[in-house]
């Protein structure tokens, strides 16, 4: 799959449009989030007005957890805690954690038996699998363009097929992803 091609390549990068897509965010969110350093693109931050952002598939994975965290009322200062933790890892050892928490604290889980310990407390607590959240975001991106950080060229995504398996293309909903497949179409 293109985005498993993609996701250790730190010389690629996703525009602000297509993270906010793939992570379920809004673009208002993103901007915010990466003004205050919650999370900073780490391909490409912007340079001044003109300039684009890129953010890496971990970036876009970090994204999504902070969304999931924030939908289940944690609040941003525990969540800035947690990505905290997050940032220093690699993709690999990011897909192999459980974020569980009781509404205030985040905890970091790398095994079933530490899950099962905190279970054990009796507190109502929720899960947060960065495996499925990393998997969403690989399939999400497969379909989307991502571009080269040192050239700014786009790589295109490889056009999807619909599931009822015509040829038609698979609509993303990134419209302006689809105006510049028009325009270079002619």
């Amino acid at each position: 799959m293109l985005a498993s091609a993609l996701a250790g390549a730190e010389d690629v990068g996703y525009r602000g449009p297509t993270a906010c897509h793939a992570a379920g965010i809004s673009y208002r969110q993103l901007d915010y989030w990466a003004r205050t350093g919650l999370v900073v693109p780490s391909v490409r931050d912007a340079a001044g007005s003109g300039s684009q952002r890129l953010y890496s598939f971990r970036d876009i994975v970090v994204l999504k957890v902070v969304k999931r965290l924030l939908d289940a009322g944690v609040s941003l200062q525990n969540i800035r805690k947690a990505i905290d933790t997050l940032r220093s890892r690699g993709v690999g050892d990011l897909a192999g954690i459980t974020l569980i928490s009781d509404g205030t604290t985040v905890y970091e889980c790398r095994s079933p038996e530490e899950v099962v310990d905190l279970l054990q407390g009796g507190q109502g607590v929720f899960g947060i699998a960065i495996s499925g959240a990393f998997k969403e975001i690989e399939g999400t991106l497969s379909h989307l363009p991502a571009e080269a950080a040192t050239t700014g060229e786009e790589i295109p995504a490889p056009p999807a097929t619909s599931t009822s398996g015509a040829d038609e293309p698979f609509n993303t909903g990134d419209e302006l992803a689809m105006r510049r497949a028009r325009r270079r179409a002619g």
